[in-house]
C-alpha cells in the first residue's frame, strides 16, 4: 500500500459513481460520488450522457482492455459476498486497502457490523476527512486503522483499534496485492489467519504473466506506465498457484473468478456487453480450522 490515496482510490470510486449514471448499473452507490473531493464531482456529472460515458470507458479499455467493466464486477462480487456474511451472522468486516472505497456504507446489510477500514497512515487522514464530508463524522461503527503492510503486523494494529481476534470476520482485501512484495503477501495473509476459524477473506491478485510481462492481454499501455517506468505493480500470481499459497498460511480456496464468470454473474444479467480485463482475478476463501503455520502469533483455532 505504498501508494497515494489519490493514485489508487479516485479513479475506481470515481468509475463507480460514473456508473449510477447507467439505465443497470453492476454497483447501487449513492456515496461514491459524495465521499470524492468536490473537484471530481464535474466529471462525474458530464458522465450522465451516454456518449461521454462510453468515451470515458474508451479512454480506460485503450490502456488496459477490459479494465473498466473488470473493476465493477469485481466490486459487485465483493459486496454480495459482504452482503451475504453479514446475513449469516458474521461479526465483523474488516477492509485492507479502503482508500475511498464506499462499500462500509452502501451495503444496508454492514450496517449493523462492526468495521475496520485499513490504510496508510496519509489515506486514512484522507478517508476520514471524507467521511466527515459525508456524515459529519466516522460513523461511531467504524474504526479507521493507519497501517503499512510492508512494515506492521496487521492483526496487532487491529487490535489497538479494538479489533478481536474471536470474531468471525470478513476480510477484504481488494486492488491491494500488485503493489506489496511476496513477504508482504504472504505475511498478510498469515496475519489475517489468526481470527476465528470459518472467517472469510474475498481479495484480487494480477496475473503473474502480465506483472512479469510475458504476455500483455493488449495492456501494454498499462504495463509500460505501471510495472515499466513507475514500477508501482511488482507482484502476481499464476491462477493454479493461489490454492497453494492460501493454504500454506491458513486459507482454503473456495472459489475464483475471472472474465466468465464476471460476464455470467454481473455483465450479462445486466444486459451489457463489455470487454472483461484478463489481468486481474477475484478470489473467495474461508480460514482453515488447523493450526497456523509456525510464526502465527494471535492464533484463534
Amino acid at each position: 500500500m505504498g501508494v497515494s490515496v489519490e493514485r489508487t482510490a479516485i479513479g475506481p470510486t470515481m468509475l463507480v459513481a460514473i456508473d449510477q449514471h447507467d439505465d443497470r448499473p453492476i454497483i447501487i452507490d449513492r456515496w461514491a460520488a459524495r465521499i470524492l473531493p468536490p473537484v471530481w464531482r464535474v466529471p462525474i456529472a458530464l458522465a450522465r450522457w451516454g456518449r461521454v460515458r462510453r468515451a470515458m470507458a474508451a479512454v480506460s479499455d485503450k490502456s488496459a482492455p477490459g479494465a473498466w467493466a473488470s473493476l465493477l464486477c469485481r466490486k459487485r462480487y465483493i459486496d454480495d459476498l459482504a452482503r451475504t456474511a453479514a446475513r449469516d451472522g458474521f461479526e465483523a468486516l474488516v477492509i485492507v486497502g479502503a482508500g475511498y472505497d464506499t462499500r462500509t456504507y452502501r451495503v444496508p446489510e454492514l450496517a449493523d457490523m462492526r468495521v475496520w477500514e485499513v490504510d496508510l497512515a496519509r489515506n486514512i487522514v484522507a478517508k476520514a476527512r471524507a467521511l466527515r464530508r459525508c456524515f459529519g463524522e466516522v460513523p461511531p461503527h467504524v474504526n479507521l486503522v493507519p497501517a503499512n503492510l510492508e512494515a506492521d503486523n496487521l492483526t496487532e494494529r487491529l487490535i489497538d483499534h479494538g479489533f478481536d481476534v474471536g470474531m468471525r470476520t470478513v476480510f477484504v482485501w481488494e486492488s491491494v496485492t500488485m503493489y506489496l512484495t511476496a513477504r508482504a503477501v504472504r505475511e498478510t495473509l498469515r496475519q489475517m489467519a489468526e481470527c476465528a476459524p470459518g472467517s472469510r477473506l474475498a481479495f484480487t491478485y494480477f496475473r503473474k504473466d502480465f506483472v512479469d510481462g510475458s504476455v500483455m492481454y493488449g495492456a501494454d499501455a498499462a504495463y509500460e506506465k505501471f510495472v515499466t517506468k513507475q514500477k508501482l505493480w511488482t507482484f502476481g500470481l499464476h491462477p493454479d498457484d493461489v490454492s497453494g499459497l492460501l493454504a500454506e498460511n491458513g486459507w482454503g480456496e473456495i472459489e475464483q473468478l475471472g472474465p466468465v464468470e464476471y460476464r455470467d454473474r454481473h455483465l450479462k444479467p445486466a444486459g451489457r456487453d463489455q470487454p472483461v480485463s484478463e489481468i486481474e482475478r477475484a478470489v473467495c476463501a474461508e480460514r482453515l480450522p488447523a493450526t497456523l503455520p509456525s510464526g502465527g502469533g494471535h492464533d484463534a483455532a
